[in-house]
């Protein structure tokens, strides 16, 4: 292990206080070795990223590593598709597991012996029950339950059916074998739980070898402790599972992993239940896990939230020990924080009206010098073409604008970017909605260069026409009208999906978006921060990141 002396006694979260004790004490001697287990059966979402960023950034500190390791154990609902989309958001949010990726399958012949070992000291029998007879037997949380009528059966009688639940000599759900703990435990995690079960279904790894499994708390800590894990971090929905982690590695006498708990990430306007995010794909309502609106790691990717910026959230929400609701606006000024240092400066123009300008000679264009980035020195200029006809936004030009109203207005003068100051002079109407308008300009106002003396308070934006791209426009709002969807005991989630979520717009954009390729991500001056769709293929698609300020705090005061 590296010297850590200058590490600990540093500003620190409670679960680093924990681990510093443990260093002290000597309770840890080969350095700190945190994992991180997902169950492959789903794609991850904001609350694993923050175990993510945890377990990875915290045995960093401490000069150790993290293992990667599937909780593969329930063959019904995993698949290898989602080890390999765990993967790569692992990797893509900037982290990389020590040498190789682990499962729970791994070790199955181990923790059958572990179970085998039980059983003969006298700490397991096989059930006979049925699954509403156990729940029953259990009791209530106030009061004791009872033994089964199955709890004393011989030893060899145990060890016999055990091994013929492997050879799948028995049905599904005609045996079960659990731990003999204690049926008046106040914990009900402790009244004799279930530790293994018998399943036929194929397993993604192991194929039809194995007719049981082992559940997630016979498996976990057993897997802790066969990786020597000093340091196995779970959010607080498992703190009342830690004293059967804890009986179950001391019965068996092997090394003792520790477990702590820390409040789960709870944000509002997000869902992190794996079951309702997978309602929300088979109903429809998003297009698939990877939607841009989805709280999942492939969602948000697609999204375009860069994965420094995730990185910085969970920093910011720290380490606590009571759950609370993160609110989302945090998140998304992480990612503006972010991508205002990274992103391309262009021009796209949502709403277009066109603009004459009279006194430009027809036929004739130039070509002017844009910056791409005036927060990044490095991130050079790009040329765009300027002529007789522009685009402008419809909602950037009023007939009869009021006094304060910096845009253009007819008599009023506004500066287009990086180009020419224009004076409006008339407007060509349709009925009531206006298809033209006409200016003029100073032909000495040119941006850098400027002589003029004409002041023009309003800056905006615009495209050449001749030059104009037609892209098509995702513009994402958030899922939900309620900060909490899922915390309603008399209505259903879905109640709550926000209608306006995604409207799809054609936009013209400048020329230099021709050359964008997926991934490519930029601020839309005036308009927000936007990336070429992933999955565009050889389409100008590009998905709203979020708005350039919190524009959805302002629409609820509304």
């Amino acid at each position: 292990m590296k010297d850590i002396n200058g590490v600990i006694g540093s500003p620190r979260n409670f679960l680093e206080e924990e681990i510093e004790k443990d260093i002290i004490t000597g309770k840890v001697q080969d350095g700190v070795l945190t994992r991180f287990p997902p169950e492959p059966n789903g794609y991850l979402h904001i609350g694993h990223a923050k175990s993510i960023c945890l377990n990875f950034e915290i045995a960093k500190k401490y000069g150790g590593t993290t293992n990667l390791r599937f909780d593969d154990t329930n063959p019904a609902a995993e698949e290898t598709k989602y080890v390999k989309s765990i993967k790569n958001d692992i990797r893509w949010l900037g982290y990389q597991w020590d040498n190789k990726a682990y499962y729970a399958s791994d070790y199955f012949d181990q923790l059958f012996d572990f179970a085998i070992q039980l059983i003969e000291q006298g700490d397991a029998y096989i059930e006979e029950l049925s699954p509403e007879e156990i729940a029953t037997y259990k009791g209530e949380p106030t009061s004791p339950g009872k033994d089964s009528p199955y709890r004393n059966r011989a030893k060899e009688e145990n060890l016999r059916l055990f091994r013929e639940m492997k050879e799948g000599i028995h049905e599904e759900g005609k045996y079960a074998l659990r731990a003999k703990i204690d049926m008046s435990s106040p914990n009900m995690h402790m009244r004799d739980p279930i530790i293994y079960r018998i399943k036929k279904d194929v397993h993604h790894r192991t194929g039809d070898k194995w007719k049981i499994y082992p559940m997630y708390d016979f498996a976990h800590g057993q897997s802790d402790s066969i990786e020597r894990i000093t340091h196995s971090l779970c959010s607080l929905e498992f703190r009342n599972h830690r004293p059967l982690y804890n009986w179950i590695i001391e019965k068996l006498g092997i090394f003792p992993s520790r477990q702590i708990e820390f409040a789960r990430m709870n944000v509002a306007y997000m869902i992190t239940s794996k079951r309702r995010l997978r309602k929300l794909v088979e109903h429809n309502i998003v297009e698939g896990w990877d939607d841009p609106r989805m709280s999942t790691i492939s969602g948000m990717r697609r999204r375009g939230y860069p994965p420094a910026a995730i990185r910085t959230f969970c920093d910011k929400v720290g380490i606590t020990k009571r759950d609370n609701l993160i609110d989302m606006a945090l998140l998304e000024s992480c990612v503006r924080d972010e991508l205002n240092q990274t992103a391309k400066r262009v021009m796209v123009v949502l709403d277009p009206i066109k603009v004459t300008i009279t006194n430009y000679p027809e036929g004739q264009s130039e070509q002017l010098t844009i910056i791409n980035n005036p927060e990044d020195e490095d991130s050079g200029t790009r040329k765009l073409s300027f002529s007789k006809h522009i685009y402008i936004e419809r909602g950037d030009f009023m007939i009869d604008p009021p006094k304060k109203y910096f845009r253009l207005g007819i008599g009023r003068n506004v500066r287009l970017k990086g180009a020419y100051i224009l004076h409006g002079e008339e407007v060509i109407m349709d009925g009531d909605q206006v298809v033209e308008v006409r200016c003029t300009y100073y032909t000495d106002s040119k941006s850098g260069s400027d002589t003029s003396g004409i002041k023009a308070k309003g800056t905006l934006h615009w495209v050449e026409q001749s030059t104009a791209q037609d892209i098509e426009i995702r513009l994402y709002d958030r899922l939900f009208t309620d900060p909490t969807p899922d915390q309603h005991e008399d209505r259903d989630f879905m109640d709550f999906v926000n209608e306006t979520s995604m409207v799809t717009i054609t936009a013209k954009a400048e020329q230099s978006l021709k050359e964008s390729i997926p991934g490519d991500q930029y601020q839309f001056m005036r308009k927000g921060y936007f990336v070429h769709d992933q999955e565009a293929g050889d389409q100008l698609i590009f998905n709203r990141t979020v708005t350039l300020r919190d524009s959805w705090a302002k629409k609820q005061k509304k």
